[in-house]
């Protein structure tokens, strides 16, 4: 993996963020490639991994990654992880007094787990349910599964909607010793000494928390030769937004210049809601993008629920999909799809978009809350085109809302950032037969990035866009959820005949198409959540929110910068622009 790499450090925030993270991850650890063959693959992996060698002499190749939750959150995962072993043996304790050992039972691993477990000790498993990839040992990561072409796969399969409590229950890969980081203050399980509101997150960054994260992030940032910028991920809805908003804070005062995207994540539903807590999380959320927004290259909060409000819409429902929107290794999982989408651009091996750049095309004018949009999966028939898949959507356009923002369907945008992964050349453009009229006006354009542009500036005419196009699918390994119906194929083509057989095929990869969007759909989505926290007197439902040196002068200054920019998004004036717009004077 040679050749100029734009590296990128990811911080991921909170219980949720390290559910979608792990997906995440996963999928990057799927895609993992060394070819000898001279074929690179499309995508740059060094950008988001880096290189290591034990003291023992083994190659290691790891996230770069700082992932922080609270006591607790772990369960089996070991917070210094098991690459490294022999140099903490080697450094053994020198104390020669006497020593007290106190155990306890460790939890209970699941089938994925136990199987994990298996490999790491050198295990053959039976009848091939695994094979171990040819880098194994290169990877530092036990490779499960791993989709070699589309004709091999493993024959095993898990389900986990009932055993994973916690993300490290499906992650698959290793992690550097330096990369997770646990708050002890704060518990995962349990009523109290939990971190639900704003101000608690904020006073972490002062003390302990705070050293230990800097120094995490200089042992990342010395070792990168071109560092491109940060990837954050970070819980939206409690006490993680108020530790997001003070790290993307340090992150702009330390990293000036380098691109800081980061990601408000909110799971559909938490355990024992009541009343007041959902109080919190709406007041958490208003505090969290306003500060994050600031200090951000842009913000974009990511959920299924249908609003970020005290009453949201229902979901948004995936034609081919069966998947439980409340179950978060399920919601998690369809995020991270997404996020591995979009995030092509400053990851692509030839021709990448750099952070900065990225960010620059879509926070218009310092309008730098943006909102994604996904189809997942893109709907093709097996045997068509891009153009038929486009054409049949007749009533709108394919994608649902992922940020809780509906299009307001009207045209307008100020910058938007499209991508589409999945579908490979032959599947793009249709083949022209002299002589013959083509089915489409899309047909008559010759690559994919042309026909999918010119198809979304017809709904959105005039309006600013960069489009990507990358034929390879997100890659599908144990143990990511089955939640695709039987109309799928295995490359996640739709069959137009849908299978009567009871057993079919796990799906192994899928396409995606991603938009994300700065437009004026946003100044009322912002504005309502403005005014659904404006109605909430914390010193009243929740006496305990206004601690840790936030104050509610600073809750109402902070509310009044929600408004103001909200506002923004409703200036027509500020760089948008619209095929519609001269008509409009006239």
């Amino acid at each position: 993996m040679s050749g100029l790499c734009r590296e990128v450090i990811t911080l991921q925030l909170g219980h949720y963020s390290n559910f979608v993270g792990t997906h995440w991850w996963n999928l990057q650890e799927a895609s993992l490639c060394y070819d000898s063959d001279g074929s690179p693959e499309e995508l740059q992996s060094d950008v988001m991994f880096r290189e290591g060698v034990t003291l023992g002499g083994q190659v290691t190749y790891t996230p770069r990654l700082i992932a922080m939750d609270v006591k607790g959150s772990l369960q089996t995962l070991r917070e210094e992880g098991i690459l490294y072993e022999a140099e903490k043996n080697a450094s053994a304790h020198s104390w020669k007094g006497q020593m007290v050992t106190h155990k306890h039972t460790p939890s209970t691993k699941n089938s994925f787990l136990q199987d994990l477990d298996k490999l790491d000790d050198g295990e053959i498993l039976a009848d091939n349910d695994f094979h171990s990839s040819q880098q194994a040992q290169h990877s530092g990561a036990v490779a499960i599964a791993t989709v070699n072409s589309s004709l091999e796969h493993s024959k095993k399969t898990y389900s986990l909607e009932g055993s994973v409590r916690v993300w490290s229950d499906f992650l698959r890969l290793h992690l550097h010793p330096r990369t997770i980081s646990v708050i002890h203050e704060y518990n995962h399980e349990g009523e109290s000494g939990r971190l639900e509101a704003f101000g608690q997150g904020e006073a972490l960054c002062k003390g302990p928390v705070l050293e230990e994260l800097e120094d995490r992030l200089h042992f990342f940032t010395e070792e990168c030769d071109y560092l491109q910028g940060f990837q954050v991920l970070c819980d939206l809805s409690d006490g993680f937004s108020g530790l997001g908003s003070k790290v993307t804070e340090m992150l702009q005062d330390s990293y000036g210049g380098r691109g800081i995207l980061t990601w408000g994540l909110s799971p559909v539903s938490h355990p024992n809601m009541t009343p007041v807590k959902e109080h919190c999380h709406l007041l958490n959320v208003a505090l969290g993008m306003v500060h994050m927004a600031n200090s951000s290259s842009f913000f974009c909060p990511l959920t299924l629920k249908g609003g970020l409000g005290p009453r949201p819409n229902a979901s948004p429902v995936f034609p081919h999909l069966n998947y439980d929107p409340s179950i978060w290794y399920h919601s998690s999982s369809l995020l991270a799809l997404a996020l591995d989408t979009m995030t092509v651009p400053y990851r692509l091996r030839q021709h990448s978009t750099p952070m900065w750049q990225m960010a620059d095309a879509l926070a218009v004018s310092g309008k730098k809350v943006v909102s994604a949009y996904g189809a997942i999966p893109f709907p093709v028939d097996h045997g068509t085109y891009l153009s038929d898949a486009l054409d049949a959507f007749t009533d709108g356009l394919p994608w649902k809302p992922l940020s809780a923002c509906p299009e307001q369907g009207n045209g307008r945008c100020y910058g938007q950032s499209v991508t589409l992964r999945g579908l490979d050349e032959q599947s793009l453009v249709r083949p022209q037969v002299p002589g013959r009229q083509p089915p489409s006006e899309l047909d008559y354009y010759s690559n994919g990035e042309d026909i999918l542009s010119s198809y979304i500036q017809s709904h959105y005419p005039g309006s600013s866009m960069a489009v990507q196009t990358v034929s390879s699918a997100s890659k599908l390994t144990p143990p990511f959820p089955q939640i695709f119906n039987k109309s799928m194929g295995p490359q996640g083509l739709l069959h137009q005949h849908v299978p009567t057989k009871a057993v079919v095929p796990p799906v192994v990869g899928v396409p995606v198409l991603t938009s994300l969007q700065s437009s004026p759909a946003l100044g009322p989505w912002l504005s309502e959540l403005y005014t659904a926290a404006s109605r909430l007197d914390p010193r009243r439902i929740a006496p305990s929110f206004l601690t840790h040196d936030l104050e509610h002068s600073d809750l109402h200054e902070a509310l009044e910068q929600l408004r103001v920019l909200a506002q923004c998004y409703r200036n027509d004036s500020s760089g948008m622009r619209n095929s519609s717009s001269s008509s409009d004077d006239d």
